[in-house]
C-alpha cells in the first residue's frame, strides 16, 4: 500500500466516523464541532484529488463561516436537550433500518464495473505551473455554463422563498417603511412653538412673588 493510500484511508475513516458522531452525539455543540472535523477530512481528501479549490472553498465556506454562524445560532438559543434525548431513542429503529437500506445501495453501487479501479485511476500529475481555479473555471464558464446559470436562478429563488416564508407581520415588532420615510414632511417631525417675550424685570417680579 503506497503512502498516499494509507493517507485516504486514515482520513476516510476519520471522515465516516465524525459522520456517525454528528448524527449520534446528543448535544447540538458537539455535533456542529464534529461536523467541521468532517469538512475538514473532507478537504484533506479533496487536496489528495489534487483538487487545491475545492478544499480551500470547502474550509472557507462551510468552516469558516457556516458552521461558525451555527455554533453562534446554537450556542444563543436556549435549547431543553430532554425532549431531545426522548425523541433520539424513539426514532432510533426507523434511522437504523434507514441506513442499512442506504448502505446496502451504496454498496451495490460502488460494487458495478462502473466504479472499478480501473475506471477511476489516480490523477495524473500536473507541473508547478498547473491552475487547478482556471481550469475549473474554464470549464464551469464554457461547458457547463447553462447548468450553472440555471442553478444561480434556482438559489436566488430559495433565498427569496426563504426571506418571505421567515416574514412575520407582528404587532410587537418595530420596523421601519421605507415609502413612509420618504413622504414624511417638516409638519409630521417638527412642532414649533411661540411663546411671548419676557423681560429681566417681569422674569424678577416673578421670581419674588413665588417666593412670598
Amino acid at each position: 500500500m503506497g503512502f498516499e493510500k494509507a493517507l485516504f484511508y486514515l482520513f476516510a475513516a476519520i471522515l465516516v466516523f465524525a459522520s456517525v458522531r454528528v448524527v449520534t452525539v446528543r448535544n447540538p455543540v458537539h455535533a456542529a464541532l464534529f461536523l467541521v472535523l468532517a469538512f475538514f477530512n473532507s478537504a484533506v481528501l479533496w487536496m489528495l484529488l489534487e483538487a487545491e479549490f475545492l478544499a480551500i472553498v470547502l474550509v472557507l465556506v462551510y468552516v469558516g463561516a457556516v458552521m461558525v454562524l451555527f455554533l453562534f445560532v446554537v450556542m444563543m438559543l436556549d435549547i431543553n436537550l430532554a425532549p431531545i434525548q426522548e425523541g433520539y431513542t424513539r426514532y432510533l429503529p426507523l434511522g437504523a433500518a434507514i441506513s442499512v437500506v442506504i448502505a446496502l445501495e451504496m454498496g451495490a453501487v460502488l460494487a458495478s464495473d462502473f466504479f472499478s479501479a480501473a475506471a477511476f485511476s489516480m490523477p495524473a500529475a500536473h507541473p508547478a505551473d498547473y491552475s487547478n481555479t482556471k481550469e475549473l473555471g474554464s470549464v464551469l464558464y464554457t461547458r457547463y455554463v447553462l447548468a450553472f446559470e440555471i442553478a444561480a436562478v434556482i438559489l436566488l429563488v430559495a433565498i427569496v422563498a426563504a426571506i418571505s416564508l421567515t416574514l412575520r407581520r407582528r404587532p410587537d415588532t418595530k420596523y421601519q417603511d421605507p415609502a413612509q420615510q420618504v413622504r414624511v414632511n417638516r409638519r409630521d417631525r417638527v412642532r414649533l412653538v411661540k411663546m411671548k417675550a419676557q423681560t429681566a424685570d417681569v422674569a424678577a417680579g416673578g421670581n419674588q412673588r413665588e417666593k412670598g
